[in-house]
């Protein structure tokens, strides 16, 4: 886990309610401290890193720490921001009239489904791509998996969209103009290089990984497991995985010695279904993790050498 303060890009995965905020803030402040500079992004709906650092984040970078700064991406001010770039660009290509009736179009699209998973979506490949030069790794702490792995696709989906919208616009000028000059063709033609470069950054090994979180639950296995082949054929490397809160192994209570003896029955399975991968055990702490003092502990359990296996 210590090797993946090395790349550009982290995401942490994994079926709500495992730990995937806590993981990845303590990667993030584990990364800072190393002396990376680090933006720590959340894309869950359901914010709580302002939780975890216990000082509020908006939808632009604040400084956390030193070295770190946090972001928590709201879907309605991305897609606020968004609509008023489109808007710029069209008042760029077109005469008034065109400009009044598209603005109607775009305001009536943005209030659509599937307007702020767009937003959301120009947001995070902006960052990806590395547009903010102010960072060395931007650790994302994301929504549940299925909600994830549909963002990871979108530049395969948005870059079959564009080249057929760039195809009926060649069509429609015909050969009579320059396609080289036509500005709805350059603005297509920037778009498609944006999603060419967000694509090659996330499926690099060398820059990107995605680390899945789990506990030794049989919901949270299956999961995993769906989210590992839907990455791999996704072509998205998998840095490592995190199993978390693992309970002692030895207790007095009969209660907690059933449930260790159930957990261990998963362990196993973990151990077996998903050798081929680096796994992390991050033992169940003694209170809840929230503010710095118990972040900094998790970061330590998370890159320390002996709790690879």
């Amino acid at each position: 886990m210590r090797s993946l303060i090395e790349k550009k890009v982290l995401f942490f995965g994994g079926k709500g309610g495992v730990g995937k905020t806590t993981c990845a803030s303590a990667m993030a402040l584990a990364a800072s401290r190393a002396g990376k500079r680090v933006l720590l992004v959340s894309t869950d709906p359901a914010h709580s890193t302002s939780d975890m650092f216990e000082r509020p984040i908006g939808p632009e970078p604040v400084q956390l720490l030193p070295n770190l700064h946090g972001l928590e991406i709201d879907g309605a001010f991305e897609t606020q921001r968004y609509v008023k770039n489109v808007k710029e660009q069209i008042s760029t290509l077109f005469g008034h009239q065109i400009q009044k009736e598209a603005a109607k179009q775009i305001d009536l699209a943005a209030s659509m489904p599937g307007a702020e998973e767009m937003a959301l979506f120009d947001r995070i490949g902006a960052l990806i791509r590395g547009e903010d030069d102010r960072f060395d790794l931007i650790v994302f702490d994301t929504a549940p998996t299925g909600h994830t792995l549909r963002l990871i696709r979108m530049p395969e989906l948005m870059e079959a969209w564009i080249r057929a919208l760039s195809k009926s616009r060649q069509a429609m000028i015909g050969i009579q103009r320059d396609e080289a000059a036509d500005p709805v063709l350059i603005s297509l033609t920037e778009r498609l290089e944006h999603l060419r470069e967000f694509r090659a950054r996330l499926l690099s090994p060398r820059i990107s990984a995605f680390v899945l979180v789990l506990v030794a639950e049989r919901l949270p296995i299956e999961e995993t497991a769906r989210a590992i082949e839907q990455l791999a054929d996704a072509g998205v490397t998998i840095g490592g995985m995190v199993i978390n809160r693992v309970l002692p192994e030895t207790s007095p209570d009969p209660f907690l010695c059933a449930r260790h003896d159930q957990e261990q029955v998963y362990l196993d399975e973990i151990e077996r279904r998903f050798k081929s991968h680096a796994r992390i055990r991050v033992p169940q702490l003694p209170s809840d993790v929230h503010g710095v003092k118990t972040l900094e502990h998790l970061a330590e359990l998370l890159t320390a050498e002996t709790a690879l296996r």
